[in-house]
């Protein structure tokens, strides 16, 4: 059955957005050398934030209140003020970075539009997505921006419902083997690996894919004799 549906993740599958993340928290880590080694307060940070994902979701602002309460918890509440100051201007600071487009990502979608209908499907705070997709100048290409609270078989079903298509005519390209291609494998959708340089730890699975609805490429332009042939 062709493909109908082409679903593009956005974090460091069209733009970058990672490596900032790790800048910030490389900074923060930097603010509690009084209390932890800096791996320490990385790891403390990062357990801060796998604890609230179920509460604040994925995005800058829980990030930004990760730190806070990360600082506050190692500190036994007596880490000075300037602290959760800088911490607070650190995730202002990545709300405010600008969008920097991976290679080959316009000319890609350019070829692409017309022939498929491409959707934008990521996950992530609403406010800071959507300014990313408007500074990015991609917008036009898309008949459709889904913007979700996560990324389960479950939140694939709801999105493949509302474009009324098949799984096997959906594709998710995506840099994320967990978020992006095994729940949309498991749904009986087809799913393009793009890797990232730079991948947070909580999106990381262990071993190869085996899939005959599996393809990893080197860049995204690389998706286009795979698509061609769909």
């Amino acid at each position: 059955m062709p493909f109908k549906v082409i679903a593009f993740d956005a974090d460091d599958t069209l733009w970058v957005n990672e490596p900032y993340f790790r800048e910030a928290e490389d900074q923060f880590s930097a603010l509690l050398e009084d209390y932890l080694p800096h791996h320490s307060a990385t790891r403390e940070l990062y357990k801060t934030e796998l604890q609230n994902i179920p509460l604040y979701g994925y995005g800058v602002k829980g990030f930004m209140l990760s730190m806070v309460e990360t600082a506050l918890r190692v500190s036994d509440n007596t880490v000075p003020h300037h602290v959760i100051e800088k911490a607070i201007q650190y995730g202002k600071d990545l709300l405010a970075k600008p969008v920097e487009l991976l290679e080959g990502v316009p000319e890609t979608l350019s070829q692409l539009k017309g022939k498929y209908k491409l959707v934008m499907a990521t996950k992530g705070d609403l406010l800071d997505q959507e300014r990313k997709l408007k500074k990015s100048g991609l917008e036009a290409h898309f008949h459709h921006i889904e913007i979700m609270s996560d990324k389960q078989e479950a939140d694939y079903q709801t999105l493949i419902r509302h474009l009324d298509i098949a799984p096997e005519e959906f594709v998710m390209i995506g840099n994320s083997l967990k978020s992006d291609v095994l729940p949309v494998l498991s749904i009986g959708g087809h799913a393009i690996h793009i890797p990232y340089h730079t991948t947070w730890e909580h999106e990381k699975v262990e071993g190869s894919i085996e899939h005959p609805h599996f393809h990893s490429v080197e860049s995204l332009k690389d998706i286009l004799p795979i698509l061609a042939f769909g």
